[in-house]
């Protein structure tokens, strides 16, 4: 999600989420281009493969992972990168009917296939997001973060967005720890993910799709280079939680003193 025509490599202050990958695209307009045509293309089959990469368990990760971030009753809630909605949906039933969520993203195909009434749709993108200054009072982003273009923008951006004292949390699948784990995880991903994808999915690059998810993984990032990022965006409590090694929750706090510009 989140290609980001607006943020280019050549500018020294942005955080790209991992180093370019030639056997997709050359340059950051062609990074853009494909973005938008893998995630619209193979929309329809997301949550099918994903329920069967995960075994399930999905909802039940998602939705502890927001309460153990600080999501509670009543919240307004961004997500940004809203995808199919699966964040979104296990939100929606922490915060309950007096709370409200907006979702934001680029991929006009993958915000067709949410079906959650209540939920505000907007087309954007995670480093500039179309919502105004303290808007809101959690910010999620799952599984998004390797598919922008500017770490350290959507991080100011979730920072302007979110009112004193608010909260965050970015949901990533990090590269494990050690050769053989990383070994096994890609093997998973880069064959054992695709071959699924081509038997469960219904649109013929659905395993593209997957083949890519892993080459960003392996190609992000570290750990303490995004909470590096949090903290500098203006963030406090800025923590790493781990599931299995692979499995990160990024959290953070927007201070309860920030004075808003303007």
């Amino acid at each position: 999600m989140t290609p980001s025509p607006s943020v280019g490599p050549g500018n020294p202050t942005t955080l790209p989420p991992h180093t370019p990958l030639p056997l997709y695209y050359k340059n950051e307009a062609e990074h853009q281009a494909f973005l938008r045509r893998i995630f619209d293309s193979t929309a329809a089959d997301y949550d099918r493969i994903e329920s069967v990469l995960a075994f399930g368990t999905g909802p039940s990760y998602r939705r502890a992972a927001l309460s153990q971030a600080g999501l509670a009753p009543g919240a307004q809630v961004l997500d940004v990168g809203i995808g199919t909605g699966l964040v979104a949906r296990e939100a929606l039933r922490i915060i309950g009917p007096t709370g409200r969520l907006v979702g934001v993203d680029p991929s006009v195909g993958m915000m067709e296939q949410v079906d959650l009434p209540g939920v505000e749709l907007v087309q954007g993108v995670a480093e500039a997001l179309p919502r105004p200054d303290a808007s809101c009072d959690f910010v999620s982003m799952g599984y998004a973060m390797r598919h922008i273009s500017d770490v350290a923008a959507a991080f100011g951006e979730f920072h302007r967005v979110l009112r004193p004292g608010g909260r965050l949390v970015v949901l990533e699948i990090t590269k494990p720890n050690g050769r053989i784990a990383t070994a096994l995880l890609k093997a998973y991903m880069r064959a054992v993910v695709p071959l699924i994808a081509r038997v469960v999915g219904r649109r013929s690059n659905t395993s593209e799709l997957w083949r890519y998810y892993w080459d960003t993984i392996e190609a992000c990032i570290p750990p303490e280079r995004v909470l590096e990022a949090l903290r500098a965006a203006g963030f406090t409590e800025v923590r790493r939680a781990a599931s299995l090694g692979v499995f990160s929750e990024y959290m953070a706090r927007k201070p309860e003193n920030t004075i808003e510009a303007g």
